[in-house]
C-alpha cells in the first residue's frame, strides 16, 4: 500500500471533516467505479495504446480511460476536465491522482487519448464489449427489438475560420421546426432496455434507412414510431420471424381519425417508451445533446461510447446486487 502524502490525506480529510457527508457525485463515482468492466475494457484498447518504448513512459490505461468517462459523465472538454480534477478531490480519488507525487494528466494527453479511441474506431469496439459483459451477467437479448433516432444539434452558425457549416452535418425539418445536426438511431432490447445496435448519419437521412442494421435478427416482434410504419420488407430483410409492431398513422386521406388504430398505437408506445430512457441518459445526463467536435467519425465515436456508460448506468441495480458481498 502506498503511503499517504500531505495531499492525499487532505483529500481522504475523513480524521478533519467530521461533518461531511458523500454527495451524489461521490455516490454516483463509487457505483460506476464499482460495475464498470475495467479489464475487459482496457483489453480492447491495450493493442494501440502507446508502449513508451525509448521515451517517457505513457500514464496508465485505466487512468486514462477513467478520465475519458469523467469528460462523457460529467460533459466536460479536455481543459475543463483537467481543471476539474485539480478542483474536485472525489474525481482525484476516483482517477487515483495524488497531487502529492503527480499532476493531473493535461488537456493535450486527453485529445490524444480521444484521437487514439477515434483513429481505430475503438468507440464500437467498447460498446460492443460492455454487451458482452451485460450478457455474461445475464442480460439477455430477448425476442423483441425497439428503434428509434434522436436528433444531435450542431452549430449552424458559419461565424467560423472555415465561414461554413460543418459539411458533415446536414438540416433536417421535424413538425415545424428546422434542426442542423446528426441522428443518433439505436435498437433496444424491448425486456431489458438496453441498446444492442447504433448508427450514426446526417439529420437528413430518413430513419428508415438504418432499419436493418438495428435489428439483431432473431426479433419476433419490432417496436417504432409511425415513421417506421410501412416498412415491413426491410424489416424481414433482417428479421424475417419479426411482426411488425410499429405505430401506424391514425389520419386517413380525409382526415379522419381512426380511434382503434390509436388505441393500439397508445398500447405500442406503453413499449415503446422504453428507447427514451436510454436517449434521456444520453442526452439529458451525459449533456449530449450537441456535437463537440467536427465530422461524424469523431461524435460517432463519443455516441457509441455514450451508449455503452448508458447501458451500464441503467443495468446498476442488477450489477451492484452481483458485486455486492
Amino acid at each position: 500500500m502506498k503511503q499517504q502524502t500531505l495531499a492525499t490525506a487532505a483529500d481522504h480529510s475523513a480524521g478533519f471533516e467530521r461533518y461531511r457527508k458523500p454527495t451524489r457525485r461521490d455516490e454516483f463515482l463509487a457505483t460506476m467505479n464499482a460495475i464498470v468492466p475495467w479489464s475487459a475494457l482496457c483489453e480492447v484498447i491495450q493493442p494501440h495504446y502507446p508502449k513508451g518504448v525509448g521515451g517517457r513512459p505513457p500514464i496508465g490505461l485505466e487512468r486514462m480511460l477513467r478520465i475519458h468517462f469523467i469528460q462523457h459523465w460529467f460533459n466536460l472538454a479536455d481543459e475543463a476536465c483537467e481543471e476539474a480534477l485539480y478542483d474536485s478531490a472525489s474525481l482525484r480519488r476516483f482517477v487515483s491522482i495524488d497531487l502529492g507525487r503527480e499532476p493531473v494528466p493535461d488537456a493535450t494527453t486527453m485529445l490524444k487519448f480521444r484521437r487514439l479511441l477515434n483513429e481505430h474506431k475503438l468507440g464500437e469496439q467498447l460498446f460492443a464489449k460492455v454487451g458482452e459483459v451485460l450478457q455474461r451477467s445475464g442480460f439477455k437479448l430477448k425476442t423483441g427489438t425497439i428503434v428509434d433516432a434522436t436528433i444531435i444539434g450542431a452549430p449552424s452558425s458559419t461565424k467560423n475560420a472555415d465561414n461554413a457549416r460543418d459539411p458533415e452535418m446536414h438540416q433536417t425539418r421535424k413538425g415545424r421546426q428546422w434542426y442542423f445536426g446528426m441522428k443518433l438511431h439505436i435498437g433496444v432490447d424491448s425486456h431489458s432496455g438496453l441498446a444492442h445496435s447504433a448508427v450514426v448519419t446526417p439529420a437528413n437521412v430518413h430513419d428508415r434507412h438504418p432499419l436493418p442494421a438495428l435489428l439483431h435478427g432473431a426479433e419476433q416482434r419490432v417496436y417504432g414510431d409511425s415513421v417506421y410504419s410501412s416498412q415491413k420488407e426491410l424489416i424481414a430483410s433482417k428479421a424475417p420471424r419479426a411482426r411488425d409492431f410499429t405505430n401506424q398513422r391514425v389520419r386517413n386521406r380525409q382526415g379522419r381519425v381512426d380511434e382503434a388504430t390509436r388505441t393500439k398505437n397508445r398500447n405500442k408506445s406503453r413499449m415503446r417508451a422504453r428507447v427514451e430512457h436510454v436517449f434521456c441518459v444520453v442526452k439529458r445526463l451525459w449533456g449530449f445533446a450537441k456535437v463537440r467536435y467536427r465530422g461524424l467519425a469523431k461524435n460517432a465515436t463519443r455516441a457509441f461510447t455514450a451508449l455503452a456508460l448508458a447501458n451500464l448506468y441503467l443495468s446498476r441495480g442488477p450489477l451492484m446486487a452481483q458485486v455486492r458481498p
